[in-house]
């Protein structure tokens, strides 16, 4: 059996996520979305939350699992006994930043990462953009699964000061 991991910090979960783990089945018999911590960023959505909406999100497809991880992708994928990574690319910066990470997970871990263009409904849909929206108050909900959409009205609009919602959206 194949398989992938689709890593990210998924802060939060977007419609093009959703894509990108949906076309992965194709490449793997079991896609596992890994949501990561990232030391070097301020989360929005505590870990906990992101990885419980992002089982929502994927839920209704077949041969994807949702896991929470700290460490090293390399170490998740040795783990798990996945034979790749996959990454969705939308632009040139993307493939720049992305390349660099692959050549450095294969050197250090032997692990091999697979690309995939985002389709071009999504290619402007980012969790960036999605939390900048959200801290104006605005409906995200054309970007993102239901329950994302929900979770962010209910506790915002968030004040983009410090990356939190005016309700208090805790640290991971």
């Amino acid at each position: 059996m194949t398989t992938a991991v689709l890593p990210g910090s998924f802060d939060p979960i977007t419609l093009g996520h959703v894509d990108l783990a949906r076309r992965a089945t194709r490449l793997a018999d079991h896609v596992v979305v890994a949501v990561g911590v990232n030391a070097g960023k301020r989360a929005l959505l505590p870990v906990d939350l992101r990885v419980d909406l992002a089982a929502q999100a994927v839920a209704g497809i077949e041969g994807v699992s949702v896991r929470g991880f700290d460490g090293l992708l390399v170490d998740l994928c040795h783990e798990l006994g996945a034979d790749l990574v996959v990454k969705g690319i939308r632009d040139s910066a993307d493939v720049a930043w992305e390349t660099t990470q692959a050549s450095v997970n294969r050197e250090i871990g032997g692990v091999e990462t697979v690309f995939l263009p985002t389709r071009g409904e999504l290619a402007h849909v980012s969790s960036s953009i999605v939390r900048e929206l959200a801290s104006f108050g605005m409906d995200v909900s054309r970007y993102v699964p239901a329950a994302v959409a929900r979770a962010l009205a209910d506790n915002g609009p968030w004040d983009g000061r410090d990356g939190h919602g005016s309700q208090g959206v805790d640290d991971d």
